[in-house]
């Protein structure tokens, strides 16, 4: 189990969890992302396709993992990875709590769960999301992440936003 460690983020101070993902903290993480995907894609079964499309025992460890910023206790912001292939790590569930967001959280877990994956040996991260998530294409532009997909189309037509990103090798110890 990898201890919890505290980050500063401007005012706030943070708590990084690394958790299994059957933790009980986890639960308003997977509630809210399940009703985000229902209100963007919409779905009339009780919990969304996307949620039960990977078995939440894709990210325990060895290949997997899930990390959360925790603010007093409650969770605020979180991501999950699991093995895509020997080399890379794919990110999922990347989540910040609505009355969280604007700060940099989502961010912070993308560089929490880079760490992650290249402490695990990944060399690579492959994530995509869908065309209704604008705010999640944007983060991961921003953050270095490769298209792979032609980004002048409209995102609809896309359909799946994939993108991948080379992680450093981890330095010298």
């Amino acid at each position: 189990m990898v201890p919890a460690r505290v980050i500063h983020e401007g005012v706030y101070v943070l708590e990084v969890r690394h958790v299994a993902p059957f933790d009980p903290l986890v639960v308003p993480m997977f509630a809210e992302l399940d009703h985000e995907y229902r209100s963007r894609y919409g779905s009339a079964e009780d919990v969304s396709p996307e949620m039960t499309r990977y078995s939440l025992k894709d990210f325990r460890r060895p290949g997997g993992g899930l990390v959360l910023l925790v603010d007093a206790g409650a969770p605020v912001a979180g991501g999950a990875f699991r093995r895509h292939d020997d080399d890379t790590a794919e990110f999922k569930r990347i989540w910040t709590a609505a009355a969280h967001r604007r700060r940099g959280l989502a961010r912070r877990v993308l560089v929490e769960l880079e760490g992650e994956a290249r402490r695990r040996g990944y060399t690579r991260v492959h994530l995509a999301t869908g065309p209704r998530q604008p705010e999640a294409t944007a983060l991961y532009l921003a953050s270095g992440y490769t298209p792979l997909y032609e980004v002048t189309l409209p995102a609809e037509q896309v359909g799946e936003h994939a993108f991948e990103k080379k992680l450093p090798p981890l330095p010298p110890l």
